[in-house]
C-alpha cells in the first residue's frame, strides 16, 4: 500500500543521479535520499554499481519519483484553484442573493408607494368633498 504525504508545491526536486549510461559517475553518497519529500518506502533504492540493469531500474525509479512529485505539485495547484473558484462561486451566490433580496425589497416598496398614493388620492378627494359640504353649510347659514 502506498501512503502519501502532502508536499509543498514550491519545494524543488533534487535529483542525485546522472542520466547518461555510464555508471562510473554514480557515487554512493549521491544515492541517499535523492527525493527527501518522498516517503521512505517510495525512495529509490541505491543501485548496484556493477549492474547496468540495476542502474537502469534506479534511473527509471527516479524518473517516476520526479513525475510523482510533478503530479503532486499539479494536484496542489489544482486544489488551490478549486478553493479560489469555490470562494468566487460563494461570493457570486451571495451577491445574487443580495440582488434578489434588493429586488424583493424594491417590489415591496413599489407596492407600498402605489398603495400610499392611492390613499393620498382618496384623502384629497374626501377633503375636497368635505370642503364643498362645509361651504354649502356656510352659504346656507
Amino acid at each position: 500500500m502506498i501512503t502519501t504525504a502532502r508536499v509543498p508545491a514550491d519545494k524543488p526536486v533534487r535529483i542525485a543521479f546522472s542520466l547518461n549510461d555510464s555508471p562510473d559517475d554514480a557515487s554512493p553518497e549521491n544515492f541517499s535520499l535523492a527525493f527527501p519529500e518522498l516517503d521512505q518506502q517510495l525512495q529509490p533504492l541505491p543501485p548496484c554499481h556493477d549492474s547496468k540493469e540495476s542502474m537502469q531500474v534506479y534511473k527509471q525509479h527516479c524518473k517516476i519519483a520526479e513525475e510523482y512529485h510533478e503530479v503532486k505539485k499539479e494536484i496542489a495547484l489544482l486544489e488551490e484553484r478549486k478553493k479560489e473558484l469555490i470562494a468566487r462561486l460563494e461570493q457570486v451566490e451571495k451577491e445574487s442573493m443580495d440582488a434578489a433580496q434588493l429586488a424583493k425589497e424594491y417590489a415591496e416598496l413599489t407596492e407600498e408607494n402605489r398603495t400610499l398614493k392611492l390613499a393620498q388620492t382618496q384623502c384629497v378627494e374626501q377633503l375636497e368633498k368635505l370642503r364643498i359640504q362645509y361651504q354649502k353649510r356656510q352659504g346656507s347659514s
